[in-house]
């Protein structure tokens, strides 16, 4: 039983490194080939093992039957967590299937291990199952917050690069990719999202349908507010370079705003961590050499009285 429960953990942690150095590895593929070189007539390279484990969950994830609606509503919150790949939706259900299975197949045996015979098995192994199958989900929208959260930051500084960029001259296509350009390395997920405009317009898609598609790409308030802005200027005739610089100075105004509001917040915030944490430190501090002080002094005096 020991040998089974040490596999099952060895499978399971082999599975989530795996999944780690996928992610965190970028494109395996074209280091592969930068290190190799060109591939001529030489035997062909194999294929790397984050790749393969990879076509493992996309195959997993082309098995489980997935509605159309929840399929369009899991594109989207890729989208927005930055996947944009074509099997980055498979690859998620995969890893919902495999650790749906994984994981009640660990608890099931470290509880045959510890606790052999317990009536609770069928609640820890089914919470397992819905555990290991909601975790990839709560990933992702994890995944998606975070970039949502670098966009807002660095959205302010976007919208600077912008006007000096028609301030200068440049019509709103060419300033949107120069500042796709100039912000790879401070902002890269402003820079992918604007890089993407610039690649629709040139495709044909009109201005304000590829504005469109940014706001809802991003899914970000503030993002879907500088479409708005930049849809009526274009649409009106109005200054860009002037309605840039009003939404500029409005969303700074916005992030002052926040940031007082949540130092408002902290006072009531800190009650519980001091009431539970540091109030019984003071008093042990305090009271304690006191309270010692009384039972081995006072007690006994009066116990002889």
């Amino acid at each position: 039983m020991e040998l089974a429960l040490a596999a099952a953990v060895f499978v399971l942690v082999a599975g989530l490194t795996a999944v780690a150095g996928l992610r965190l590895w970028a494109r395996p593929k074209a280091v592969i080939e930068r290190l190799t070189g060109p591939v001529g007539d030489t035997a062909p390279t194999p294929p790397h093992p984050s790749l393969v484990f990879r076509d493992l969950l996309k195959r997993l994830g082309a098995v489980v039957p997935t509605p159309a609606k929840e399929a369009g509503r899991l594109e989207r919150r890729l989208l927005r967590a930055g996947y944009r790949t074509p099997g980055a939706a498979r690859v998620v259900n995969g890893a919902r299937v495999l650790l749906a299975v994984l994981l009640p197949g660990a608890v099931y045996l470290a509880m045959q291990t510890l606790a052999p015979g317990s009536e609770n098995l069928p609640v820890f192994v089914l919470a397992a199952a819905v555990m290991g199958y909601a975790a990839p989900g709560a990933w992702v929208d994890w995944r998606a917050k975070r970039r949502q959260h670098r966009i807002r930051r660095g959205l302010p500084d976007a919208l600077d690069l912008l006007v000096i960029c028609v301030e200068s001259g440049l019509g709103l296509d060419q300033a949107i990719m120069q500042a796709a350009k100039e912000m790879e390395i401070a902002h890269r997920d402003i820079s992918e999202e604007f890089a993407l405009v610039g690649v629709e317009m040139k495709a044909g898609v009109r201005r304000a349908d590829a504005l469109r598609h940014l706001g809802e790409r991003s899914g970000v308030d503030e993002l879907k507010k500088l479409v708005a802005v930049l849809i009526q200027a274009d649409r009106f005739g109005t200054s860009v370079a002037q309605s840039l610089r009003t939404h500029a100075d409005f969303l700074r105004v916005q992030m002052r705003q926040k940031a007082e509001e949540q130092a408002a917040k902290l006072g009531v915030k800190l009650v519980f961590p001091i009431f539970f944490c540091i109030l019984p430190t003071l008093f042990v501090v305090t009271v304690g050499p006191m309270a010692v002080r009384i039972l081995r002094e006072v007690l006994p005096m009066i116990a002889n009285m």
